[in-house]
């Protein structure tokens, strides 16, 4: 007699290599469109990159678009993972300000070089990605709050405020042709916004 209930170790198994096919499908794709453009990604193509057949495709994602979303969701909470482990950093708050700005403009700035803004603007829509920036901007309003207490960044202009030029400013850096333009950006435009104004301490 045979046990109705599927052993935990079987149904995990499973649940594991779902997964992995699923995170295949998904890196397959965002390939595929930083190489050869957004708009010319195929099921068919995804399907035979992955090493899958299309029917097996479809039982994960409906369309490309959904895989493409997925991609984009994906890669960027993998920016913000890397950017909220900077802000716990052990720096002091002005210098961790420093580092994640500068790091933000460089991936903003790679995303632009490896055609990954044309993705993101068909895709950033979606609700997934509208909580991430939303994320994105709490976590830079918090370290500039954090900066302000401790005098190293402006405080006479809301934290919010600040943080939302910032990220516009440096959203630009992924049309910049060269790392020296968005060196520039940081230094001429960027910092100065930030920096404690004149007679205000």
């Amino acid at each position: 007699m045979y046990c109705s209930r599927v052993p935990r170790l079987w149904t995990e198994t499973i649940e594991t290599h779902r997964r992995e096919v699923r995170d295949a499908i998904i890196e397959t794709a965002g390939r595929l469109a930083l190489s050869h453009g957004l708009f010319s990604v195929t099921m068919s193509q995804i399907a035979e990159e992955t090493g899958i057949g299309r029917a097996t495709l479809y039982k994960y994602f409906p369309d490309v678009e959904s895989v493409l979303a997925a991609w984009h969701e994906h890669h960027v909470a993998s920016h913000l993972a890397e950017l909220a482990k900077i802000a716990d950093g052990s720096e002091d708050p002005g210098e961790r300000l420093r580092l994640i700005l500068t790091r933000y403009a460089e991936i903003c700035h790679e995303s632009g070089r490896h055609g990954a803004d044309e993705l993101a603007a068909a895709l950033h829509h979606t609700e997934a990605v509208t909580q991430l920036r939303r994320q994105l901007l709490d976590l830079i309003v918090r370290v500039i709050t954090d900066g302000a207490s401790a005098g190293s960044v402006r405080d006479d202009v809301p934290p919010e405020e600040l943080a939302l030029f910032t990220l516009h400013a440096l959203d630009a850096a992924g049309d910049l042709a060269s790392d020296a333009a968005r060196t520039t950006l940081l230094d001429q435009l960027v910092w100065p916004a930030l920096a404690v104004q004149s007679g205000r301490r």
